[in-house]
């Protein structure tokens, strides 16, 4: 009689320990559950993020012009290509800026003609800007190459080393008013220095 008392009880603990064991969720099986829907999340947010970035470049192509060939190159041509360069590639008219040639270098193989772009963000309040900043554009005229080649042109930004190259980066205004925002916080923080006229 203990015998059957004991497999009866032994099968009421049994379906107790499977009832328990259905309503408790197994940690494992928790810790993996949160490890796949991290994992899940994270590739839903680069899909989307991959989505938003080729409708804003099908929205906003890059912008280029057909830079002039070896043969057709002066410096005031240089200058004139880049202030059309800006025109098609920037978007806001409230930018103003001005092309200045600075320098010829003469290297084994090429000259190399800089140029230096000042831009100032104008408005009503502020016709004349404080600050502005600026892009050096280089364009690299080969000495060895064809003259219907076309020339070599790339830029950099006021303070930084990374180069861009038409056609292949697109030009964010953002980073001109980035700059700017940046001068003008420097020059709030430190207007003792500023303020003498």
């Amino acid at each position: 009689m203990s015998e059957t008392q004991d497999s009866t009880s032994q099968k009421a603990m049994d379906k107790d320990n499977k009832a328990a064991s259905q309503t408790m969720p197994n940690t494992q099986d928790k810790d993996y559950e949160d490890k796949l829907t991290q994992v899940a999340l994270a590739l839903v947010e680069d899909v989307i993020n991959y989505a938003v970035k080729i409708v804003e470049e099908e929205q906003n192509p890059l912008k280029n012009i057909k830079w002039m060939t070896h043969g057709e190159f002066t410096v005031e041509k240089g200058r004139k290509q880049i202030d059309e360069y800006f025109s098609k590639c920037v978007s806001k008219k409230c930018w103003a800026h001005g092309v200045e040639f600075i320098e010829r270098k003469d290297l084994i193989h090429s000259f190399l003609y800089i140029y230096y772009v000042h831009w100032s963000l104008s408005s009503a309040g502020l016709p004349v800007a404080q600050i502005s900043a600026g892009t050096y554009f280089t364009m690299k005229v080969s000495k060895t190459k064809p003259p219907d080649a076309p020339i070599g042109v790339s830029y950099v930004g006021d303070h930084q080393a990374l180069v861009h190259r038409p056609g292949m980066v697109r030009f964010r205004e953002n980073w001109q008013k980035n700059l700017t925002d940046a001068k003008y916080s420097f020059m709030e923080s430190f207007s003792f220095l500023f303020n003498r006229v």
